[in-house]
C-alpha cells in the first residue's frame, strides 16, 4: 500500500473553492462542526483518503459491515455565491508528525489542484474547566486576514494559545502558506473533558456569517443539553481532579 491513497468517487469542478477542515481533536469541537456543516449544506462525499499513518483497524457499521478508517472530502456547490465549498472531516489525524507533515500537505497539494486559495480549519482549545458561553479564538496567517476576521467577532488574543496549534488545524495554515493559500484557524473553547456540542456551535456560529451560510442549531443544542445533564451528575458525585493545562492545550 501506498502511505496515502486517494479513492474519488467523482472529480468535480468547483468555482473559487474554500477548504474548510475538521478533524478529530479536544472536546472533537472541529470534528462535530464540520460534520454538522455537511449535514446542514447537504454537502455530496466525492473522496476518501486512506493512510498506514491512521490506525491499522476498520470500524464496523451498524449493519455489521466493516469500513476503512479514512478521511473524507465533500463538495457544496453554491450557485448564488462566489465560493463553492470543500469540507475535510475524517475518523482519525496522523498518528506520528511524519503522518501529519504527510496527510496534510497531501491534502493541501488535492486542495490547490482543484483551485482552493482560502482555508478555514476548526479545533477546540482545551482549558481544563468547564465554560459556559465560549469564545472562538483565532490564528491566521496574515494581518489583514486578522482584522477581517475580528468584524465576524474572532477573538486574537496575546499569549492563546500559548502552546501554538497541533495537528492538521496548524498544519494546514503553515504549510498552505508555503503553497499561497491564506488561511484561518477557528478555535472554539472547551474543556477538554467530553465531546464538545457548545463549542462546536460557537465555532459554527461564526463560520456560518463568515460563508454567508445558514445553518440549524437545534441538533447541537440537544447534543449539548446532555452533556449538561452528565456533567451534573459527574459535578455532584464528585469534584472531577485537575488535569495538567498540557495536556489540554492541544487544537486538532
Amino acid at each position: 500500500m501506498e502511505d496515502i491513497v486517494v479513492v474519488y468517487k467523482e472529480r468535480p469542478v468547483l468555482k473559487d473553492p474554500i477548504l474548510v477542515e475538521g478533524l478529530p481533536g479536544v472536546g472533537n469541537v472541529g470534528k462535530l462542526a464540520a460534520e454538522h456543516l455537511v449535514d446542514q449544506l447537504k454537502a455530496v462525499k466525492f473522496a476518501e483518503l486512506f493512510s498506514k499513518y491512521f490506525p491499522p483497524q476498520v470500524l464496523v457499521n451498524d449493519s455489521g459491515t466493516i469500513r476503512l478508517v479514512s478521511n473524507q472530502l465533500y463538495y457544496v456547490q453554491r450557485p448564488q455565491s462566489a465560493n463553492d465549498l470543500l469540507i475535510m472531516v475524517g475518523d482519525y489525524q496522523g498518528l506520528t508528525p511524519d503522518g501529519q507533515y504527510e496527510l496534510s500537505d497531501k491534502t493541501l497539494k488535492l486542495a490547490k489542484d482543484m483551485g482552493v486559495r482560502r482555508i478555514f480549519t476548526l479545533g477546540g482549545y482545551g482549558l481544563g474547566k468547564m465554560i459556559e458561553k465560549p469564545r472562538v479564538l483565532g490564528a491566521a496567517t496574515d494581518d489583514d486576514l486578522v482584522e477581517e476576521m475580528k468584524k465576524f467577532g474572532v477573538t486574537f488574543s496575546k499569549g492563546e494559545p500559548g502552546s501554538g496549534i497541533v495537528g492538521a488545524s496548524g498544519l494546514l495554515l503553515g504549510l498552505g502558506n508555503l503553497y499561497g493559500m491564506r488561511s484561518v484557524c477557528l478555535m472554539g473553547e472547551t474543556s477538554g473533558y467530553f465531546v464538545d456540542p457548545k463549542g462546536a456551535q460557537a465555532v459554527l456560529e461564526v463560520l456560518a456569517k463568515i460563508l454567508d451560510v445558514k445553518i440549524d442549531f437545534a441538533e447541537l443544542e440537544a447534543k449539548a443539553e446532555q452533556i449538561d445533564i452528565i456533567t451534573s451528575k459527574l459535578r455532584e458525585a464528585e469534584p472531577a481532579p485537575e488535569p495538567r493545562r498540557e495536556d489540554l492545550g492541544y487544537i486538532g
